[in-house]
């Protein structure tokens, strides 16, 4: 018998990012057409859809939901159709079952779930952590399959769920005394535990941080926004402060190339051209750094054009892997949600530093005219850069920030 068509991981993978699955579109026994999307890979960056290789019925799955896997492993195996196989649909699998498997595994594998069976390992792991009876939830999924996202909109609490929980008298001592009131779990995602894995190694087991502070007047770049906005928009480019913040970078990069490398064991390696990440929260999923690519080659336009592109497909989660590589250098504009200073923004590897933007706000100073000296009201922000301090040391980060602040202040110039 034929071993059937197998169905791999994507193999090119960005070096350091971790893979799962995060859900099949289909079931054993289902019909599939060759280039039908059948599962979706979530990394750590970005979420991605295997398509079928081959039209027929899907045989086995081998790596289950939430289970990690490597480039190029081996997910599950397609039985290459004939009209006949294809015309029996989920009956194909239930025919012939696997040797040694008894008559109910193979049929609890098989059939169409039903809302209260058929689960996912994953399912059956998040309802058993939020202490939840499958009768609670409302599937969404195939033939009212339940899925992740069904189980963690369901408020723990409900009837169902009240009705099998054991007696308070029930409980052992140790556990009622340790239990906290009112508390439930939320399964970490792949890119939520990535992001935090990424954040402790760069911090205490890679480079030394250290953050230098200064304080930017966006007067000029206020009035030259609102003299492009409207041109720009209608050539479909909003136009964001976060442009005026990587045009500033890359002449900042142009000043101080060191930053705009990565620390090697035998040599700093200054990259040649700047590759911007920019870092988006995205609702539901945590934080990823779209790159905008050769940021030193575009003017003002394109830069806006391509921001408004990168974070538009982010939020909707249509990243493309190539979205999302080859960052030399990092932008987090922290700004946008009500942040003063944040320091350090840990730094993304293998990068040397990091940009942070706080939010833009009218302040009081000082400023002179001729011999006097007066206090006005001026939009300010506060610019951190955190950097490698083995690739560079205070005077090239205050250099690097002074180069930034002169530029927004003297924008156009």
């Amino acid at each position: 018998m034929s071993n059937g068509v197998e169905i791999r991981a994507p193999a090119e993978q960005t070096e350091g990012t971790r893979s799962q699955v995060l859900r099949w579109l289909k079931q054993v026994g289902d019909s599939v057409a060759e280039n039908e999307p059948l599962i979706e890979v979530e990394t750590d960056k970005v979420t991605v859809e295997v398509a079928s290789p081959a039209t027929g019925v899907l045989r086995e799955i081998i790596k289950h939901e939430q289970e990690e896997i490597a480039p190029g492993e081996l997910l599950g195996r397609i039985d290459a159709g004939t009209a006949a196989a294809l015309a029996q649909g989920p009956r194909a699998a239930v025919a012939a079952p696997a040797a040694g498997a008894s008559p109910s595994a193979v049929q609890s594998e098989t059939r169409a779930p039903a809302p209260a069976g058929g689960l996912s390992p994953a399912v059956r792991r998040l309802l058993s952590e939020r202490g939840l009876d499958p009768s609670a939830v409302r599937g969404s999924g195939r033939a009212g399959r339940i899925t992740v996202e069904d189980v963690l909109r369901t408020a723990p609490g409900s009837a169902p769920e009240r009705r099998r929980q054991a007696p308070a008298s029930s409980a052992a001592p140790a556990a009622v005394a340790g239990a906290v009131s009112g508390s439930h779990r939320v399964p970490h995602t792949a890119v939520r535990k990535r992001i935090a894995d990424h954040m402790v190694q760069s911090l205490l087991h890679t480079a030394p941080h250290v953050t230098t502070v200064f304080e930017a007047d966006l007067t000029a770049v206020l009035s030259d926004r609102a003299r492009q906005r409207e041109e720009f928009a209608r050539r479909g480019a909003p136009l964001t402060l976060t442009a005026y913040f990587v045009q500033a970078a890359v002449v900042a990069i142009r000043a101080v190339p060191e930053a705009n490398s990565r620390w090697t064991d035998t040599a700093l390696e200054i990259y040649d051209s700047i590759h911007i990440g920019v870092a988006t929260a995205v609702e539901g999923v945590g934080l990823v750094v779209p790159v905008l690519h050769d940021a030193d080659a575009r003017d003002l336009f394109d830069t806006a054009r391509g921001l408004d592109e990168l974070v538009t497909r982010a939020r909707a989660g249509n990243l493309s892997p190539a979205d999302v590589r080859g960052g030399t250098f990092t932008i987090s504009n922290h700004g946008v949600s009500g942040s003063l200073l944040a320091a350090p923004i840990i730094i993304n590897q293998p990068q040397a530093a990091i940009l942070g933007v706080g939010k833009l706000e009218k302040r009081p100073v000082v400023v002179e005219e001729g011999d006097e000296q007066k206090i006005v009201v001026r939009p300010r922000c506060y610019v951190t850069l955190t950097l490698d301090h083995r690739v560079m040391d205070g005077h090239q980060a205050n250099h690097f920030l002074q180069v930034f602040v002169q530029k927004l202040s003297g924008w156009p110039a």
